[in-house]
């Protein structure tokens, strides 16, 4: 069996010859770790991007069978960006930068996480409608057309991997743009039609690239939202609000999608998802990704429990085993044979694979993996 026909049938409950060895990618820090300690070349990793050349190079190198990354979609964010600029240098050398969303940043020296969030330009009516409307509409110049008119024969025929569409986000994006802070402030607002409208604008935009995609006639295996809305106690954002915002533009996109015969529809979301799984699985999304483990444990089997079979996953294997020793990745490898045993469920790591992470151990779980009974 091809890797799809392994992927899209366990999936779907149906047999397959092995479980496949999924990833979710790494680090660049991790991967110049590896070339650092001569497990790599600079060569291997050169340009290494989810699904792109470097990263099936490294497939081979590492064991693994593909990556859950690999989607391809429009130019669905702001057009054109804002000026990536440093307004400001404090003491000890950290930066004041405004990024291509609007978003001003304080960017410390050395530090290798998610920037600290300083301030943001979408504040208000006035900011949106003068600084973002036009930025979040949509243009024919977001969609490579000719690029998706030859989807099939250059990319999708030539693989045996799930390619995916990217759907890009309904939420997610828009926190990238007005801040965490932006968007508490923005749901209150004194403008009430505000958030909403700001949803909207962009979700229609977003929708309007999808659609465009798949009039080319470009074949699909699984489509895919990004996220990130959840952090470690639950939501980011009131669940009543975000479903009542929300909640239509995932079932405009997956109806699309089911339109075109696209029926595994994957959403990306770190952190404890619980509060927001009834908005999304009720409109359409039906597989979780990639299922953080975190200091909160298994997330999989409560939403399996729940929903039934309606409800699939990639990942929810954690991780940090793989920072450890043979003995944890073991006992790892245990966990998620029980959850994979549940039908529906492709183990993959919780998220792209941090600094520290142990070469030798990851090829021995990609390795072992493939044992899965299924």
């Amino acid at each position: 069996m091809t890797n799809r026909e392994r992927a899209m049938n366990i999936l779907h409950f149906k047999p397959a010859d092995r479980m496949p060895a999924v990833h979710f990618g790494y680090w660049p820090e991790l991967l110049q770790e590896w070339v650092e300690q001569g497990k790599l070349s600079a060569e291997d990793i050169e340009g290494w991007g989810d699904g792109n050349a470097t990263d099936r190079r490294l497939d081979e190198i590492l064991g693994w069978d593909f990556n859950w990354g690999t989607t391809y979609g429009a130019a669905n964010g702001l057009m054109p960006s804002f000026e990536t600029k440093v307004l400001e240098i404090l003491p000890g050398g950290v930066q004041r930068v405004q990024d291509g969303n609007g978003l001003i940043q304080r960017i410390h020296p050395g530090v290798i996480s998610i920037p600290e969030e300083d301030d943001y330009l979408l504040k208000d009516r006035e900011a949106f409608e003068e600084l973002y409307r036009d930025k979040m509409t949509f243009k024919p110049e977001r969609v490579n057309l000719e690029f998706f008119k030859n989807f099939n024969e250059n990319v999708y025929n030539k693989s045996d991997n799930p390619v995916g569409i990217h759907l890009g986000s309904v939420l997610g994006d828009i926190r990238n743009i007005a801040s965490l802070v932006g968007i508490s402030y923005l749901m209150y607002d004194e403008d009430e039609d505000l958030f909403a409208d700001i949803v909207d604008t962009y979700a229609e935009m977003q929708y309007r690239c999808v659609e465009a995609i798949l009039e080319t006639g470009a074949k699909f295996d699984f489509a895919h939202f990004w996220e990130d809305i959840c952090y470690n106690s639950g939501s980011l954002i009131n669940p009543e609000i975000f479903n009542e915002i929300c909640a239509k533009h995932y079932k405009k996109r997956t109806d699309l999608c089911h339109k075109y015969g696209i029926d595994v529809i994957s959403l990306d979301c770190d952190g404890v998802t619980r509060q927001l799984l009834p908005t999304w699985f009720e409109n359409g999304v039906n597989t979780m990704f990639p299922i953080e483990i975190g200091t909160w444990g298994d997330q999989f089997g409560p939403a399996r429990e729940k929903y039934g079979k309606g409800m699939l996953g990639v990942g929810g294997m954690d991780k940090t085993a793989l920072r450890k020793d043979k003995a944890a990745v073991d006992r790892e490898l245990e966990r998620i044979q029980r959850l994979a045993a549940l039908g529906g469920f492709i183990p993959c790591p919780d998220h792209r694979l941090m600094p520290g992470t142990k070469f030798e151990l990851v090829q021995y779980y990609a390795e072992e993996v493939k044992k899965i009974k299924l």
